[in-house]
């Protein structure tokens, strides 16, 4: 059986979409998932860039291709009353409620659904106050061991070539991306298939560097 690991932000609404696609997407095949919250915005920092949110028409273009992808994939979404928002407290109680070294599918879902379903603010004290409730986590998630493990988990992913979310990585492989789930799926049915991708992709010399 093959192993997943799926690394997220709670910021994204294409993590979002992925996460809640991602099981009909690979629907009839064997695999197992290790959900992996990290801070996007340490991979951003890491790799000297904005993020979509942060440039102003690129900002305006992804909360209409994300409500139209929404729509098209039959997910519910909603976008929040402010976004970009500061998602390290949602990250950090993903990570308190880790009973068996990661998140579990029930936790992540439930984060996800509190930021992406309602349009209410995603960073509201009060709401994130009633999800911590709801969530019961065994650890306090301003413990500074909940803290490393986020911090880990955010270089764990910049060291597995991991340069954005949502990314699934498998067999040493990253896909990136939402619409990444189809050549996911080629992956897991025959790990060959996309040998001449890599290839490919690996011959082509650097060209020009600003």
């Amino acid at each position: 059986m093959k192993r997943i690991d799926f690394y997220l932000d709670f910021i994204s609404p294409y993590a979002y979409l992925a996460f809640e696609r991602l099981p009909r997407a690979l629907d009839g095949l064997g695999y197992e998932v290790t959900y992996r919250p990290i801070l996007f915005a340490g991979l951003l920092k890491h790799h000297g860039q904005l993020g979509p949110a942060e440039i102003a028409p690129k900002r305006d273009w992804t909360y209409r291709q994300v409500l139209w992808l929404a729509q098209t994939l039959d997910v519910p979404l909603d976008l929040p009353a402010a976004h970009p928002f500061n998602p390290l407290a949602l990250l950090r109680l993903a990570w308190a409620c880790a009973r068996q070294g990661t998140p579990n599918r029930w936790v992540c879902e439930t984060i996800f659904r509190h930021v992406w379903q309602g349009g209410a603010p995603a960073d509201d004290a009060g709401r994130l106050a009633a999800l911590t409730a709801q969530l019961a986590p065994p650890r306090d998630p301003a413990s500074d061991a909940v803290k490393a493990e986020l911090k880990h988990a955010t270089d764990a992913a910049l060291a597995a070539g991991v340069f954005g979310v949502p990314t699934a990585v498998v067999d040493g492989r990253v896909f990136w991306g939402l619409d990444a789930l189809p050549m996911l799926r080629a992956q897991l049915e025959d790990a060959t298939r996309l040998d001449a991708v890599w290839a490919g992709a690996a011959s082509v010399a650097q060209g020009v560097r600003r």
